[in-house]
């Protein structure tokens, strides 16, 4: 036995605290480790725990059924979708328990005698945690409430079934992702949220101001010495790791100042993007897109089926199928000439005209996907002057092309792009000097006041130094992390898919 008072693994330890323990004991600070006896009602369901075992389990109740001998209560918290089903003797105090309460119980689990549930909880002790308005609740026990009801209320939402169940999907999606790239050697880089750069080029950007503007005026300067913005996305910063990383990813929050309402679009979500070194061929960028929505769906579909069943049986009946269909069918790959052959000689009539130079609009891709039998394609080689400035330059004729690609899903259109970038120093000076600089950075809010002294060239010239120290060939891409939920359960808005929706007007909570 051994004792050690003030520091343990080089954390400062409350005064007067020590630790004593004795050869085969675990540590545990008073109040700080979990009883053994607790339980998730996901461990109970699943019968792991021993049968009449005195077991502690707390939650939120679901349903409250009094009958004349005893009282049935569901509890959930939020492991699972089914409920663990409480038997509570007429002795027990239940008063203030309804609906939506908050509750701990301790009992014995046993089988249940019901066809609908194999285990069921024999309380001995209910405790009336947190109390619940049920009449004030805008959600009703025996209702099915429709996704656009239950966006009224982002801070209740989660109460709900469907909801909860998107949460624990998004969960299982976010460790189904860096499951597959740490699998796959990938390095996950940390890339800023605050930048200077613009990735797209497009103008799209919410700058970065401190909310007291009283030492910027005064000094006529910005916070960081030059515009700053929120990241539209991490693809250029995973770049710079392509000197040193032959495979990195990062996955985190992205923003697009687009002033949009549909059910398309969002201010904030989550963009999955990877790169890799060494590459000189789109086929290894679209190998590394298709294995990881195939590998991250197989994920999902084995971590929670229930979830993903209330889903397909609810909310878009006939996405199972779908989805199996995705996963079974190699992804089909069109030109972007193809593509706009195959638009052109449609007998669909299409809001927008497709033609040569333009971008696919959803309307066309959605029709693309359908043309190639519901199954996502691939559509490569863009046109030079659609592209950002650093897709690589195809210099091929007479139809000018950069080596780019966009993944088209069904009921969604583009759910990925990517392209190879441009490592040779003398084609990317060229662009950047002959892009129009104003049009590109000074006209579009204004965002860079010295433009006209020093312009997408000076601003990028950090990038072009990454091709002069030891530059490879490479590409990369990025994935709509929403965008494929939506994809795989068949979830028509994206403000349904996300905890906390941002978009224009509206930045609820």
């Amino acid at each position: 036995m051994w004792s050690r008072s003030g520091r343990l693994l080089g954390l400062t330890l409350p005064p007067g605290v020590s630790v004593i323990l004795r050869r085969g004991e675990s540590l545990c600070l008073p109040n700080s480790c979990r009883s053994d006896s607790r339980l998730k009602v996901v461990e109970a369901l699943s019968g792991a725990a021993v049968e009449e075992q005195e077991v502690q389990i707390q939650g939120w109740v679901r349903a409250v059924r009094v009958q004349k001998e005893i009282t049935f209560l569901n509890i959930n918290d939020g492991s699972s979708l089914q409920s663990l089903q409480i038997v509570a003797r007429p002795d027990l105090d239940i008063r203030g328990i309804t609906f939506g309460s908050a509750v701990e119980i301790w009992g014995k689990l046993v089988q249940s005698p019901h066809k609908k549930q194999s285990i069921e909880l024999l309380a001995d002790k209910i405790r009336l945690v947190g109390a619940c308005n049920s009449v004030d609740l805008p959600f009703k026990i025996k209702e099915r409430h429709s996704l656009e009801y239950i966006r009224q209320f982002p801070h209740l939402r989660c109460k709900t079934n469907v909801f909860s169940s998107l949460l624990r999907i998004r969960s299982e999606a976010s460790a189904a992702f860096h499951s597959f790239f740490k699998d796959n050697g990938f390095v996950h880089i940390h890339t800023p949220i605050i930048t200077s750069n613009d990735c797209e080029g497009a103008g799209e950007l919410f700058q970065i101001e401190p909310a007291s503007k009283t030492a910027e005026k005064q000094n006529n300067a910005h916070f960081f010495d030059v515009p700053s913005f929120l990241t539209v996305s991490g693809q250029l910063h995973l770049e710079v790791m392509m000197g040193a990383f032959t495979e990195v990813y990062t996955f985190g929050p992205t923003f697009r100042a687009e002033n949009s309402q549909t059910r398309r679009h969002l201010a904030e979500f989550y963009m999955v993007e990877a790169e890799l070194a060494f590459t000189e061929s789109l086929k290894d960028i679209m190998e590394v897109m298709e294995n990881l929505f195939k590998s991250a769906t197989s994920f999902i579909l084995s971590k929670s089926p229930d979830d993903v069943e209330l889903f397909h049986k609810y909310v878009a009946p006939g996405q199972k199928e779908r989805v199996e269909q995705m996963l079974k069918n190699s992804f089909q790959v069109l030109s972007y000439t193809e593509a706009i052959d195959v638009l052109q000689r449609s007998m669909e009539t299409f809001k927008y005209e497709p033609k040569w130079g333009c971008d696919l609009q959803t309307e066309h891709e959605n029709y693309l996907v359908e043309y190639c039998g519901n199954i996502p394609v691939f559509v490569v080689n863009y046109p030079y002057d659609i592209k950002p400035f650093y897709a690589r330059d195809n210099q091929d004729g007479p139809q000018h092309t950069v080596a780019a690609v966009d993944l088209l899903v069904p009921g969604i259109g583009e759910l990925c792009g990517g392209s190879l970038r441009e490592e040779r120093l003398d084609l990317l000076q060229s662009r950047l000097k002959h892009m129009d600089v104003k049009h590109t950075f000074c006209s579009t809010l204004d965002l860079f006041k010295n433009c006209g002294r020093h312009g997408l060239k000076d601003t990028y010239q950090w990038y072009e130094e990454l091709r002069q120290f030891g530059s490879v060939p490479h590409g990369g891409f990025g994935l709509g992390f929403e965008r494929y939920l939506q994809c795989i359960l068949g979830v028509e808005n994206i403000k349904d898919v996300i905890p906390f929706p941002r978009f224009s007007h509206s930045c609820l909570l």
